[in-house]
């Protein structure tokens, strides 16, 4: 499967470099750059795209704003938009208008493969074509993620995440080798986005949990280590459904 994208900057610089990255990800399909968000405005009322690398300060039309009008057309599920920008106070903006993820400028390559991977997940699951919806489009499922703590990117393993708790606009990711848990300036639907489903599972509106972690499950209460964390009406099925194949 390949996505379909465009980028848009207004900076010249910044949409040469996001345009060879693009170019350089095999999963990646670039149908049109654009340094106005109006260009591309007027792009995506002809054409049908999964993906926005975007620029958020720009002239006439913010990316900010331009995912707003997307997002009034209804088409977020389809199209989903990665911002890319210097300015970190624009995160939790970009995270009310459930943009996929966030780039800070200047960002390497790596950082920019997470971000595209992330979505490469999200479509697969999406689609469900494809009867592992966790694989990526590299020849081994990812072991480690990046996450967004304070003014750095920080590599986690993901055997380390015994689960993920939602905070405001950040979350907490409790990790086995440390007593504190990183807090990461991203949402929980994100993280559930990015996080494998052979290994994590949603059991509640706050609460992803790692599945190898489970320590014991007593009345729809998981217990990981120290923490008791409810399993919620909407969430029961799936989890009673991993149950019953982990107790075969």
């Amino acid at each position: 499967m390949k996505l379909k994208c465009i980028a848009v900057d207004d900076e010249p610089l910044a949409l040469e470099l996001v345009c060879k990255y693009i170019q350089q990800t095999a999963f990646l399909d670039l149908v049109g750059k654009f340094s106005s968000a109006i260009d591309a405005l007027a792009f995506l009322n002809k054409e049908e795209v999964q993906l926005i690398f975007m620029d958020i300060q720009m002239p006439d039309l913010s990316g900010m704003e331009l995912a707003r009008v997307l997002d009034g057309k209804k088409t977020s599920d389809k199209t989903r938009i990665i911002f890319a920008t210097a300015y970190h106070q624009f995160a939790i903006e970009g995270y009310k208008v459930d943009a996929l993820d966030y780039l800070l400028k200047p960002y390497s390559y790596e950082d920019f493969l997470n971000a595209a991977t992330k979505a490469y997940n999200y479509f697969e699951k999406l689609e469900n074509k494809i009867p592992n919806p966790a694989a990526t489009p590299t020849e081994s499922s990812p072991e480690y993620i990046f996450l967004k703590v304070e003014y750095q990117l920080v590599k986690v393993m993901l055997s380390e995440i015994t689960h993920v708790e939602a905070y405001k606009d950040y979350v907490k990711v409790h990790l086995k080798s440390k007593p504190n848990p990183l807090l990461s300036l991203t949402s929980l639907k994100s993280m559930e986005e990015l996080l494998p489903t052979s290994k994590f599972m949603r059991v509640h509106r706050s609460f992803i949990i790692g599945l190898d972690h489970i320590e014991s499950v007593s009345k729809n209460v998981i217990t990981i280590g120290t923490h008791h964390i409810s399993v919620s009406d909407n969430y029961k099925e799936p989890f009673l459904e991993f149950m019953g194949k982990w107790m075969n």
